[in-house]
């Protein structure tokens, strides 16, 4: 195969593997996909050649996946549409370098084909795609394992995450090479019947249990246009709503989402708060407001406030996303492009604990914070409840929303807590510690979901030892193929 032609392949694998994920969510096209890439990975004859294999597949698979970024950089970040659509290029060739580095080291490493494509190549995919969650703050977005939540491999979130899913998923994808080709067939079959029966056997198992009574939340989408978020006169309207939205539930625990009142905390009318109290006193529970805050001059914070029965307690968000909640340095002149309000936040403390409301203790997380698992994890046992409050509406009717609600569904699976989701504009959601989801809301609608929710107790073994089961997994199937290459050479 030329090498146009191989990276116009892998260009079109990577695009296609897209659809494995939300809201498409066909998971054989994953597998296709992977396959594709490996095949092309072990004819490339250099491993320059793998390189640009990986980067043409990486760039495939973020340019279709990540594509909202133009989004929100152009339609609500002003940003013109040429400097939005090379940003967004820009940023999709820099994550591409993951795949680009896993092919060629791939590539590096001498050991028999069916080896390389069953234990070498899953490896070094999810220590890259580790890495790409890591480096920089990290963009763990569209890893392979998300893919898999509704495939019986999501038994293996409570045991190593969403790389250990991800490295099941690429061996599953080695594993089908092999059958294509015709090498070591029977083999392959059985190996894919186990690691497909090992993750059903794993969903079967009960990792936490019930912890109190069950009780009623209520979680309120405001449906406020981004454009208008930040629109002074948009403002008393969009308290009218979340005021109107809350008195009419009897919850326990209400929960607005991030940035619901779009002014600082001490620029926020008391009575107005104290009414937003006294709804969820009533209520015999608590109220969280996701509002910005602020310390001091130049110091704010994107934080959740609990308001109810129990103690005022605050959440500031940790994890912040690049040039949309702060700059890193050198770059201010983006920020003096985009049209982003509140651009610059603090980082709120690392050791923050849960909130102790509505008879729960809650770890709330905000947005983009319920990508990074481990982060998630270290909030258990401690957590009995999961709460995540995001503005999705920064990126349009595109597949952000639900590649979010997809994510978050992998958190339940990993920590066996439910999680609840509280967004501006969708998708609002209930999720039970088995990843399903139990109730939603539609996009784009002013709406409040009522559900039954349930403390949990106990802790999955991914909440004691994070992604280092997944990342030993992978260290040791690399040594394996090491062990296997050196008994052929000794021949």
């Amino acid at each position: 195969m030329t090498s146009r032609r191989a990276a116009a392949v892998a260009l079109l694998a990577g695009a296609a593997t897209v659809g494995a994920f939300a809201p498409v969510g066909l998971y054989p096209l994953a597998l296709l996909g992977f396959a594709t890439l490996i095949n092309l990975w072990i004819e490339a004859p250099r491993p320059a050649a793998a390189f640009r294999i990986g980067f043409w597949f990486g760039l495939g698979m973020f340019g279709c996946g990540v594509s909202w970024i133009y989004v929100s950089l152009h339609r609500f970040g002003a940003m013109p549409a040429p400097l939005a659509a090379i940003a967004t290029l820009a940023f999709c060739a820099v994550l591409a370098l993951y795949p680009a580095l896993a092919g060629w080291l791939q590539a590096r490493i001498r050991t028999p084909q069916v080896v390389r494509a069953v234990f070498v190549i899953p490896a070094l995919w999810t220590l890259t795609e580790w890495l790409r969650g890591w480096v920089l703050t990290g963009f763990p977005w569209l890893s392979a394992g998300y893919a898999g939540v509704d495939t019986p491999l999501a038994g293996l979130a409570p045991l190593g995450g969403v790389y250990a899913m991800s490295l099941a998923t690429l061996v599953c994808a080695g594993l089908l090479w092999c059958l294509a080709l015709g090498r070591a067939r029977w083999g392959a079959v059985l190996a894919l019947v186990a690691v497909f029966a090992a993750g059903w056997a794993l969903r079967q198992l009960q990792w936490t249990t019930p912890d109190g009574a069950p009780f009623r939340v209520a979680l309120l989408q405001g449906d406020v246009p981004q454009s208008l978020k930040f629109d002074p006169r948009r403002y008393s309207n969009t308290l009218e709503t979340y005021a109107r939205l809350a008195e009419q539930s009897r919850a326990r625990l209400i929960v607005l989402p991030e940035t619901a009142l779009p002014r600082f905390l001490d620029s926020i009318d008391p009575v107005y708060l104290g009414h937003l109290a006294a709804i969820a006193r009533r209520n015999g529970g608590d109220l969280l407001l996701g509002v910005p805050t602020r310390a001091a001059p130049g110091e704010y914070y994107n934080s959740v406030l609990s308001l109810g029965s129990s103690p005022s307690q605050i959440y500031s968000k940790v994890h912040l996303v690049p040039f949309g909640e702060f700059v890193p340095p050198g770059f201010g002149w983006i920020v003096r492009v985009l049209s982003i309000p509140l651009a610059d936040f603090s980082r709120g403390a690392p050791d923050q604990k849960p909130l102790a409301v509505a008879g729960q203790r809650v770890a709330v997380d905000i947005c983009y914070e319920d990508a990074y698992g481990a982060a998630i994890a270290r909030s258990i046992p401690a957590a009995t409840l999961l709460v995540n409050v995001s503005n999705v509406a920064w990126f349009g009717d595109s597949l952000a929303p639900a590649q979010h609600l997809e994510i978050a569904r992998l958190r339940a699976l990993e920590t066996g807590r439910m999680i609840l989701t509280a967004t501006n504009t969708g998708i609002t959601a209930a999720i039970g510690p088995h990843g399903r989801v139990l109730g939603r809301l539609p996009e784009f609608v002013v709406a409040r979901l009522e559900v039954e929710a349930q403390g949990y107790a106990g802790t999955t073994p991914y909440a004691r030892t994070g992604d280092w089961t997944a990342l030993a997994a992978a260290i040791a199937l690399l040594a394996l193929a090491h062990l296997v290459a050196r008994a052929r050479r000794s021949r």
